[in-house]
């Protein structure tokens, strides 16, 4: 049997990512300026403006081999429907600068579901184009002087509520198959679903954003990395329904099929609010896998729960090689929960037998205050989860005589230093009947 100091210290050594500085990039400077007005937009909030922001998009496009240009939108409200951007594109937001979006469900698009995910989200079948739209796109930035981009969600919320969406609810901004993407120094408010998801994408990065919902909107996430790679987040401000940050990769068979993970992935100096679901989740579509993922500097408030990691039978895929640190808990449920049983199924076409894989998980660094459970990791037998590092973590939790209860596993292994409340024996080293010491 090896130390333990000696298993903590190759666990350590297998599980820190290393990174190639995707959040070191900067966004390009656009010589062209056209105005949103010289395309007939007015800002009244009640004219509908989405024509004005098509033509204005197609003539940009004159500019592509010039540079880019930029798409300024001055103080108003904007009022439209989805709209599609083009590559070497610069959409600025002036201060009091608001696009609004439409909530009339006949000013979105009808689009086929994403392959990876074979259906709609939120019912099967087809989907609502989100509002501000890229597809295999480059260079492609939004930004401004902390405009505002407003989803007005309350009727796709209600929609959603009383179970009669026609199709799944549009997200605010998407980018497909697209490279060289930056949105920073806006403000984004009430989207229907998701507020930015990128996806099948590289090179994103997220900076100094501010994205809310209200606490009872109906699974609404913050920003949704699905399917890509190299992306950063960083310096913002999320508070969601749901999620504030979740990374995805795919769901089931199609998410298997297609075959991309969510990798390369830095998110940073961020505050995180996810009053029913999570601050930070990974999953529970993740069948593409999602590696080689490092979060440090984050403040979690007012969440049901602060990390999840989330998958199912039927899922496949793997979730590894994840590093969590230096992260401030106020006012959450549960500080930490990973569950193999978790989320449901696109069809009936799923494979009992395609189990994902968790493994090499590093969680330290970590304080916590007002919490309520200190953490559930519950693999399955199929499929244990493994390598799950925990250190130097300290978490006060409230209303409990009995501090060592509030920590709940199954089928999984880790180990553990300098932990408050001391966590469930599976976690103390690699000596479960499921261990993998022999193979660091």
């Amino acid at each position: 049997m090896m130390p333990v100091e000696l298993v903590l210290l190759l666990a350590l050594s297998c599980v820190i990512p290393i990174y190639g500085g995707v959040c070191d990039q900067k966004p390009k400077m656009r010589e062209h300026i056209m105005r949103i007005t010289e395309f007939g937009a007015v800002g009244d909030g009640k004219t509908l403006n989405t024509l004005a922001f098509q033509n204005a998009v197609f003539s940009l496009k004159s500019y592509a081999d010039k540079g880019g240009a930029q798409l300024f939108v001055p103080p108003g409200r904007w009022l439209t429907g989805s709209f599609n951007l083009t590559s070497h594109i610069t959409l600025f937001l002036d201060k009091d600068a608001v696009i609004l979006a439409s909530q009339d469900p006949s000013h979105w698009q009808v689009v086929d579901p994403l392959p990876s995910y074979g259906q709609g989200v939120d019912l099967p079948g087809k989907r609502y184009l989100s509002l501000i739209n890229g597809d295999t796109l480059h260079d492609v930035i939004i930004t401004g002087d902390n405009g505002t981009i407003d989803g007005q969600g309350l009727v796709w919320w209600d929609r959603f509520n009383t179970n009669s969406l026609e199709y799944s609810r549009p997200h605010l901004i998407e980018l497909v198959s697209s490279e060289n993407v930056f949105v920073s120094n806006l403000t984004f408010l009430n989207a229907p679903a998701y507020t930015i998801h990128s996806v099948y994408s590289n090179n994103v990065y997220i900076h100094n954003v501010t994205a809310n919902t209200s606490p009872e909107s109906p699974y609404t996430i913050g920003i949704v990395p699905d399917s890509t790679v190299n992306v950063c987040i960083q310096d913002s401000t999320i508070n969601m329904g749901y999620d504030a940050i979740s990374l995805k990769s795919g769901w089931d068979q199609y998410g298997i099929s297609y075959a991309r993970a969510t990798a390369n992935v830095e998110i940073r100096n961020v505050h995180l609010g996810g009053a029913y679901g999570s601050s930070i989740s990974f999953g529970s579509e993740m069948s593409g896998g999602i590696s080689d993922v490092e979060v440090k500097d984050v403040h979690i408030h007012n969440s049901l729960t602060g990390i999840a990691f989330r998958t199912t039978k039927g899922r496949g895929g793997y979730i590894k090689e994840i590093d969590i640190s230096n992260v401030h808990m106020v006012n959450v449920g549960t500080a930490f929960i990973a569950n193999g049983s978790f989320g449901t199924h696109p069809d009936s076409g799923f494979d009992e037998n395609a189990f994902p894989l968790v493994s090499h998980i590093r969680l330290h660094d970590i304080v916590g205050e007002n919490i309520s459970i200190a953490g559930g990791f519950f693999g399955t037998k199929e499929s244990p989860f493994t390598s799950i590092i925990l250190s130097n973590i300290s978490l006060s939790i409230k209303n409990s005589d009995s501090p060592v209860d509030s920590w709940q596993c199954s089928y999984v292994d880790g180990s553990s230093e300098s932990v408050v409340p001391e966590p469930c024996p599976e976690l103390k080293s690699f000596d479960s009947d499921y261990g993998r010491a022999e193979s660091l």
